[in-house]
């Protein structure tokens, strides 16, 4: 078949075909806007339901595939769906289980972290168990993650984008997803405490987060830890800070006199 029998074929079929009312661009017509291809052929609430479907579909096959990355993507997708919102969480330690609530305030690539009235918590993939919505909490379907775009803004994305994100907590967390290191690296000079694998606990500011590695440094020393021996951190207040200075001089203290007493002792020996 000839293009130009082909096309004669085209406009015949045309000729006879039925013509459908378009709500939807008339009114984009009528407003200037031009007209706008259907992506598919049920109406749009139907698109909306049957892409998150899909998505859910996919993650639900990659679980089957790879448990552990299917494991995270879960989490990493739950606590997307919940910014902003009341969540509790279920965290192994050693053969105990700890307990943790608080609003979604980061979600990273391999990390959430909840902000409460007291502290901010950053709690690995790796340690949770589960995670929930608390009993008595209403499940929000919107999360209230609308961010305004405005001129000025949309102009500073196009010309300087990346100076532009990182200037902003909000953009970054929108456009990347930060991992455990990276985001502590932004906490620098905060007093945390570290709980680790070893079912001990260290406390100390934030000196860098870097290599895998987190340094922290207290009034008596300073200590670099793998961050994989970290099972979550959480951040202190003055008051706590202050005590831990005050158990930390009292015990050099101790010290100090101790050996003093055993070099005392030991004078009077030799006399």
């Amino acid at each position: 078949m000839h293009l130009n029998e082909y096309t004669q074929i085209i406009l015949d079929k045309r000729k006879i075909e039925v013509e459908k009312v378009d709500p939807i661009n008339e009114l984009n017509t009528q407003k200037g806007n031009g007209l706008t291809s259907p992506t598919t052929s049920t109406t749009t609430e139907e698109t909306r339901l049957l892409m998150d479907y899909i998505d859910k579909s996919n993650l639900f096959t990659i679980s089957k595939a790879d448990q552990t990355k299917g494991r995270i993507l879960k989490l990493r997708k739950f606590f997307k769906s919940k910014r902003n919102q009341q969540v509790e969480i279920y965290v192994t330690r050693g053969n105990k289980t700890i307990y943790k609530e608080g609003k979604v305030n980061t979600i990273g690539r391999d990390f959430v972290m909840l902000t409460n009235l007291k502290e901010r918590t950053w709690i690995p993939y790796s340690v949770i168990i589960s995670a929930n919505i608390p009993t008595g909490i209403p499940n929000y379907s919107n999360t209230h993650q609308h961010i305004l775009f405005d001129n000025n803004l949309r102009k500073k994305l196009l010309h300087s984008f990346g100076e532009t994100v990182a200037n902003r907590e909000v953009l970054k967390q929108l456009f990347f997803e930060e991992s455990l290191q990276t985001n502590l690296e932004s906490w620098k000079e905060t007093w945390v405490e570290l709980h680790l694998e070893d079912q001990t606990k260290k406390v100390g500011k934030i000196v860098y987060s870097q290599n895998k590695k987190l340094k922290i440094a207290s009034f008596r020393e300073q200590l670099e830890i793998p961050l994989c021996q970290i099972e979550y951190i959480e951040t202190l207040r003055l008051f706590t800070i202050v005590s831990h200075s005050l158990r930390q001089f009292k015990s050099k203290n101790q010290e100090m006199i101790k050996k003093w007493g055993k070099g005392g002792k030991s004078s009077d020996r030799t006399k």
